[in-house]
């Protein structure tokens, strides 16, 4: 037989094996119904060893398969920790390149002045007034004064997403804005295009984009939150808009400065001497005292809008608290409040964009530290409400996925390890994050108290649901509720004790699980008594009543050997030693659970269980007139009442730490009934 399995296991298991062919071949071969059941039978053998084969290998490797994952966790984080450092590093050879092209600024407009003349400003106005004449709704351009062209040209716009063309337009630069026109499908005489937007040139930042094929000779417009991105004909076309851009803004910046300055008086002013000796020296005007004139001052706003683009929270943040320093002992200034509200506007969009940063809906992967970056720039901008408002939300619906794509085991208490381990894993890195992101703001710890309530609600919810809401044995829910009670007791090495709160949320499913068992013990008992016909026990072989008295002594009776006869007979009824077996499981199961919020509970519940035997016990006695079975009885009344219930009281003691006042009454009423049979007091 073993030789035609292995026959058939290698049969089955060769490359070249072909179902159809097999089962043809077999049809032919078989002379009835009977040798197709047996090879049927031969199959299904086969077929149900490699299962459990394979379920053995599958819990010999499980622990290899579990440091496979973290493995594979920890590696994933070192990537996307080595993303943000290559983005870092980008952001940085970007920048250099940006500081190299501005070194040679000077020379290209020399060489451009050499090549191209400069027009006088009433040309440049004539040459703007033409142009805009085909552009359609731009009347109101030329209204304002001193406003002439600077440089023009067609561009091509594309979708800052897909990187889909969308339109043709056509740039108008001028001393003070931007305008941007379509091209009119439809010419109507001169008018070319239509107006479809125009901007301050202080409102946005000109971006180079990197050539990557397809995109190609392109630079952005940033005006957060929006962008838009144009492509030039040329490389040398593009340039020359960049190199235009960047001198127009700086011409205009130095133009308002030097207006605001020519707005102060500078001829002297005779002052009237007094000869009061009272009179005080009148205070200077604020606006001498304050020198706004450093140029990393006049290009701040343009810097942080930068800063922004590229995702340099540290450099915006830096020069935020450096403009901070500089301004800390200065008056207040028409000048510096006008610089306060361009400020104000970039913290304002800097914010939001952290904010982001830290919602939920960008990616969780990374862990806890993925998100100090964020959270430490909010801190330093003054919002560490904020910053912990989202660190902790974010946390949350971090918790929430893992427990989500944790995947249910058919195996309860192995599906409770990991979602432990998954759980209090998650809750005790992001303590530990929060005590370093927050160390100097211990406002928020209160916070993280209640995230902690909240996100161990969401565990027990998990919890129940796998444990209590599938009816899983008593015996099961106290291994479950153990397990996730000394992962919650980890805590307590951070200051953290939610051992109360776990309780607190079980206390209601637990109590239902101890009646529910309660309920089954008693029906079990009750039909047991129903069928007792009070005589010994026959185990029939040593090998039973050795097992059988290990179980007793694992229950705490190792007085149980005084009740065994010769030939493996047992001088107790099955009815009370099975009652034992499983009070005692009741009790151990119970205690594992208990705390004291279930105390009444349990107590009442082992008190109702002992009380179905002990009534029993009772009747027998009461109505029993035969007298060797009288005494029968008697002998395990003696054993209930002598052995089983002081173990009982003593155990509880043991666990609870307080003794059971009603097992101790109820055990000296059935003493009383046990002396006097024939007496009709009855157990209440």
């Amino acid at each position: 037989m073993a030789d035609t399995g292995n026959r058939l296991r290698k049969l089955l298991e060769s490359p070249n094996f072909d179902p159809q062919s097999y089962v043809k071949q077999l049809s032919q071969q078989s002379d009835g119904d009977r040798d197709l059941q047996e090879h049927r039978q031969k199959i299904q053998t086969l077929a149900d060893e490699t299962a459990q084969n394979l379920k053995k290998n599958v819990y010999k490797n499980y622990r290899q398969f579990i440091e496979t994952a973290k493995e594979i966790s920890y590696l994933e984080s070192e990537m996307y920790q080595l993303s943000h450092i290559l983005t870092e590093q980008k952001s940085i050879m970007e920048s250099i390149t940006q500081s190299l092209l501005s070194t040679d600024k000077d020379e290209a407009a020399k060489e451009m002045l050499a090549a191209f003349p400069k027009e006088t400003e009433e040309v440049k106005q004539r040459t703007l007034t033409t142009l805009l004449e085909k552009v359609e709704g731009c009347k109101n351009i030329m209204e304002t004064p001193g406003r002439y062209l600077v440089y023009n040209g067609d561009l091509l716009e594309y979708d800052a997403d897909n990187m889909s063309q969308i339109q043709k337009v056509h740039a108008f630069l001028m001393n003070d804005c931007l305008l941007i026109a379509t091209w009119l499908a439809n010419r109507r005489g001169a008018v070319k295009y239509k107006y479809n937007a125009l901007y301050d040139l202080e409102s946005f930042a000109v971006v180079n984009v990197k050539d990557n094929p397809p995109m190609k000779d392109m630079f952005k417009i940033l005006m957060f939150p929006d962008s838009r991105i144009f492509k030039a004909e040329n490389s040398k076309i593009k340039k020359e808009w960049l190199e235009i851009l960047e001198e127009t803004k700086k011409n205009k910046v130095a133009k308002d400065k030097h207006k605001k300055e020519e707005e102060v008086p500078t001829s002297p002013v005779r002052q009237e001497v007094s000869t009061n000796p009272f009179d005080e020296d009148e205070p200077l005007d604020s606006e001498e005292l304050v020198d706004l004139s450093p140029e990393w001052i006049q290009e701040l706003p343009e810097d942080l809008d930068v800063c922004i683009a590229q995702r340099d929270f540290e450099g915006a943040v830096d020069l935020l608290d450096k403009l901070n320093e500089y301004l800390k002992e200065q008056p207040v200034s028409p000048r510096v409040k006008e610089l306060r509200g361009k400020v104000d506007e970039r913290v304002r969009q800097l914010t939001e964009v952290l904010v982001f940063e830290l919602s939920p809906d960008r990616s969780l992967r990374g862990g806890p530290k993925a998100t100090r970056r964020a959270v430490s720039q909010l801190i330093r901008l003054g919002q560490s409400t904020k910053a912990c408002e989202l660190f902790l939300k974010n946390r949350a619906a971090a918790v929430q996925t893992a427990i989500r794509q944790l995947r249910i085991e058919g195996a309860t208490l192995l599906y409770i390890q990991k979602l432990c381990n998954i759980f209090f894993t998650s809750l005790l890195e992001t303590a530990r994050e929060f005590e370093t992101d927050f160390a100097g703001n211990t406002g928020c710890y209160s916070a993280f108290v209640v995230w902690s309530r909240s996100v161990m609600k969401m565990f027990v919810d998990a919890f129940s649901k796998q444990v209590f809401d599938s009816k899983e044995s008593l015996s099961t829910a106290a291994e479950c509720v153990k397990f996730a009670s000394e992962h919650c007791m980890q805590l307590s090495e951070i200051g953290l004790d939610l051992t109360f709160i776990l309780q607190s949320l079980l206390v209601k499913d637990i109590r239902a699980a101890l009646q529910s068992q309660k309920d089954i013990i008693i029906e079990a008992t009750r039909h047991r008594n129903s069928e007792e016909m009070w005589r010994r026990m026959n185990l029939m072989t040593p090998e039973a009543l050795a097992k059988l008295k290990d179980e007793m002594r694992s229950c705490g009776i190792s007085s149980f050997d005084q009740y065994t006869g010769e030939d493996c007979w047992v001088n107790l009824s099955y009815t009370i030693v099975a009652f034992t077996k499983q009070m005692m499981a009741f009790l151990e199961e119970g205690l594992k659970l208990y705390f004291p919020e279930l105390h009444m509970v349990f107590l009442e519940s082992l008190r109702e269980i002992i009380l179905v035997a002990v009534q029993h016990v009772d009747y027998s006695l009461r109505c029993e007139q035969e007298t060797e079975k009288k005494s029968f009885i008697l002998q395990n009344a003696s054993f209930l009442h002598e052995t089983v219930l002081p173990v009982v009281e003593k155990r509880f003691e043991e666990g609870v730490g307080k003794p059971a006042k009603q097992l101790q009454d109820l055990r000296k009423s059935s003493r009383a009934v046990r002396v006097n049979p024939e007496s009709t007091m009855s157990v209440v």
